[in-house]
């Protein structure tokens, strides 16, 4: 007998960060491969007595089934943020929460996309939605990131060849780290304005900006046909899984309809621990002890390539966020650098996967958000020595 699966699992690449993080289980090696929050700022004991007083207060009823939708009161206080902090036209009907922001691309792919439609990406692009939109058999367009948002020519074609979707994060990009300004965001808006090209916006890092001006989301410029996703992941905690997607009550409706076939609900239990969390602690406060300790540490990785990278390799400066990207001045492949790295007990990612129509041959991701200070300029200066010998041929 001969195992047979669907024809669309051909054209799904498998994970290849969570493929580079089981070689990164080496506690010798020092990791900036991971995408990973900062478990020494997850907080721990708030998160304990909003459990116990959840369960304690109200167990009976949390323990059962509930609204696809999500907690009513959780997504009131979301919408209210959107308003007081960015000032969006979000309400609680808006929101659906979901298992996570990766949830939220799955869905997308579900009600909008057919086999053979364009999907848009940014080159680089985020890894997770490349993934998940290639289960529905999308044709990918890549528009070129430049230093303040995408190369306007390139998506101004791509929008008018037919495009279906358009998936940015635009605020500390992953993998990049850069940041749309506001003159882009208004760029981009006007030109999907008018017409039907979907636009997915991924916000996760938003509130990690440590300098600079805050910059709301393009969403609302554009909300009409658009789609604004968050998640309580980078700000709280991952492992709760608690995303969410605020859009139009037609796009909603069909949400929560490939929702349901998929899982009913996100779990009640998670959803209301966060919501007690978020009512008897004060979340800004948190949020500003991530910022500071990510800013620090976002500072530690750029001095350090500035001491130990050559200086023709570049590397992008964010202002927020978890990432840096560098981009060296060969064609060589960067696999033969990653290995040369393991050797040397330092990983990162390289960057080729990020890209849905070819390149990205000498690039690399870095996360700095899960290393102290003292272990980012130590990886960095061996990751150097790894790239000055690469870059020699040697």
């Amino acid at each position: 007998m001969s195992l047979r699966f669907a024809a669309r699992m051909e054209s799904v690449p498998r994970s290849f960060i969570r493929e580079i993080l089981k070689v990164t289980q080496d506690s010798s090696i020092i990791s900036f491969a991971g995408g990973l929050p900062n478990p020494d700022l997850f907080p721990v004991e708030a998160f304990a007595e909003a459990a116990a007083r959840v369960i304690t207060e109200d167990g009976a009823h949390v323990l059962q089934y509930a609204t696809t939708e999500g907690y009513q009161p959780l997504r009131e206080w979301i919408a209210a943020r959107y308003r007081d902090r960015q000032g969006l036209n979000v309400t609680a009907d808006d929101i659906v929460i979901t298992s996570g922001s990766q949830q939220g691309l799955d869905l997308m792919g579900k009600i909008f996309l057919n086999n053979g439609d364009t999907v848009i990406m940014e080159s680089p692009g985020y890894l997770g939605a490349i993934q998940a939109f290639s289960m529905y058999g999308p044709k990918f367009v890549g528009v070129p990131l430049e230093d303040d948002g995408p190369d306007l020519d390139a998506l101004e074609r791509a929008v008018k060849d037919g495009a279906r979707l358009f998936y940015a994060v635009t605020s500390f990009q992953n993998p990049s780290g850069l940041t749309y300004t506001r003159e882009k965001r208004q760029a981009v808006a006007d030109i999907l304005k008018g017409t039907d090209v979907i636009f997915a916006e991924d916000n996760p890092y938003g509130e990690l900006r440590f300098r600079g001006e805050n910059v709301p989301p393009l969403y609302g410029l554009r909300p009409e046909n658009s789609m604004l996703m968050g998640s309580f992941s980078k700000i709280a905690a991952p492992g709760f899984r608690l995303g969410w997607v605020a859009t139009s009550p037609e796009i909603r409706q069909s949400l929560v309809t490939a929702k349901q076939a998929a899982d009913l609900h996100t779990g009640t239990v998670a959803q209301r621990i966060m919501y007690r969390y978020l009512m008897d602690n004060d979340i800004d406060q948190h949020i500003a002890r991530i910022r500071e300790r990510y800013g620090r540490q976002g500072r530690a990785m750029l001095a350090a390539a500035e001491a130990y990278f050559p200086e023709e390799v570049k590397v992008t400066r964010p202002e927020g966020g978890m990432f840096l990207w560098a981009e060296l001045p060969t064609k060589r492949p960067i696999m033969e650098l990653f290995d040369a790295a393991i050797a040397r007990k330092v990983a990162f990612v390289p960057g080729k996967p990020f890209y849905v129509d070819g390149g990205g041959d000498n690039t690399m991701r870095l996360n700095f958000s899960n290393a102290s200070e003292e272990v980012i300029d130590e990886g960095m200066k061996r990751l150097g020595e790894c790239i000055k010998a690469h870059l020699a041929g040697k």
